[in-house]
């Protein structure tokens, strides 16, 4: 539907009749289909008229669930009070010992705490040199708070600004951040941000076979939810070990809809540096585990694709070394020819719709006859992103299978009815 790239064919006419009787049926005016893309979207994009406040703006409801209690924080370079306002902006942190907050230490995810380490750097425990607090990562030994560091708290502030997509990795760490405090008798406290996907569903459920870090819930590959709404659904669906349930307190956001458009001013990690990124991440991130790149170690981090050794497109660039976002990028130091995708991505931060895996089968039609090399690097880890093996059978046909966006829009149309008691915020802004 809003794809500027064309490939493959509409599905049966009888098979969409089908999934659209049952849309019709199931799901509320709100939203509509691309049955084309495998996406559920609002029927509309929207522009907040005001701008959205954070949950973490909300420093009455934050003292008063605090209190007097020694807490710990989950917070990374994105944990920034002000987030789009004019003026000066102050780190949570900061915010939170200005008040007198006990806070005893800070747990950091992916990329750290300063927000300034390349994608899966594993990194340890520190001291934070301008608080002086004791900073645990949770991407290094531990990805799950130990017991012994909850010991001498009561609260854990989670204010994280996510980007909607399953293998996007802070989800799973307020995941395991929950567990954890249920494990241990410890409070939550989620400081909700707008979702910059929650406009849209899209893509196959995870299969349990392949579940991993970078794929822990039972959730499409774009699950249009908030963390604060992710997390009363793993509360209120179980799903933490055992059935379990976290002591939890949501902060909501003020004056945000699923169909605006919202995109964060700060990077949410180093290859995520704008909207156009961050709309096209979860349509390009299959090709992580093949042998075509997606920009990293360029100034153009998922806003482009190319290989070396193909006549792939006229646009061309050469991965080198960026200290923080590409240590050891693929293809370093070779030219790759291939598509600038800026254009597209600009597109897709406006549309109810967008999402396009046949992107990455573009990609292996190219490299197969061009090179006699597997154009997946990694089949194990292409299934824990995509979530089955779905993916890497499609990559071997001679045309896009149909009908494997056909499957997922019956996971995504049972996705939602399981999702909407959760929900916090109109689909739709009216």
């Amino acid at each position: 539907m809003c794809s500027a790239i064309s490939l493959g064919q509409e599905a049966p006419a009888t098979e969409t009749s089908e999934l659209s009787s049952k849309l019709s049926s199931e799901l509320s005016s709100e939203l509509t289909s691309d049955f084309q893309h495998g996406v559920l979207h609002t029927s509309a994009r929207s522009v907040p008229p005001l701008r959205v406040k954070l949950g973490n703006e909300n420093i009455r409801a934050i003292y008063e669930s605090c209190s007097r209690a020694p807490v710990a924080v989950v917070a990374n370079a994105t944990s920034v009070i002000g987030e789009g306002a004019e003026g000066p902006s102050t780190h949570l942190i900061d915010t939170l010992l200005a008040l007198g907050i006990n806070v005893k230490k800070v747990f950091a995810p992916e990329h750290g705490f300063r927000g300034d380490l390349h994608n899966g750097a594993n990194f340890e425990d520190g001291i934070d040199a301008q608080t002086r607090l004791p900073i645990l990562s949770l991407h290094g030994t531990h990805k799950k708070p130990s017991p012994e560091s909850l010991e001498d708290v009561r609260m854990i502030l989670f204010d994280i600004q996510d980007v909607g997509a399953r293998f996007y990795t802070y989800l799973s760490s307020m995941f395991l951040v929950m567990e954890a405090a249920a494990e241990n008798g410890k409070v939550v406290v989620v400081l909700d941000r707008p979702n910059p996907h929650g406009h849209q569903m899209a893509g196959p459920m995870l299969n349990p076979k392949w579940k991993s870090f970078v794929g822990m819930l039972p959730v499409p590959v774009l699950h249009g939810m908030t963390l604060g709404e992710m997390a009363q659904m793993i509360n209120g669906e179980g799903w933490l070990k055992g059935g379990i349930k976290c002591d939890l307190i949501v902060i909501p956001c003020e004056g945000y809809a699923h169909s605006d458009q919202w995109y964060p001013s700060i990077a949410p990690s180093p290859n995520l540096p704008n909207a156009e990124a961050i709309a096209l991440y979860p349509s390009l991130c299959p090709l992580e585990p093949t042998l075509a790149s997606i920009g990293r170690g360029t100034p153009l981090p998922f806003q482009c694709m190319g290989m070396p050794a193909t006549n792939f497109g006229d646009f061309s660039f050469t991965p080198v070394v960026t200290p923080g976002a590409a240590p050891h990028p693929k293809h370093q130091d070779v030219r790759c020819t291939g598509r600038d995708l800026r254009s597209l991505g600009d597109q897709w931060t406006e549309s109810p719709s967008g999402f396009d895996w046949r992107l990455v089968w573009e990609c292996r039609q190219i490299w197969k006859p061009a090179v006699d090399q597997e154009f997946i690097s990694s089949p194990s880890f292409l299934a824990k992103l995509t979530g089955d093996e779905s993916m890497a059978q499609a990559l071997n046909e001679e045309e896009w299978p149909v009908e494997l966006t056909a499957k997922w829009m019956d996971g995504l149309i049972d996705f939602h009815a399981q999702r909407e008691a959760y929900l916090l915020y109109p689909l739709l802004r009216k």
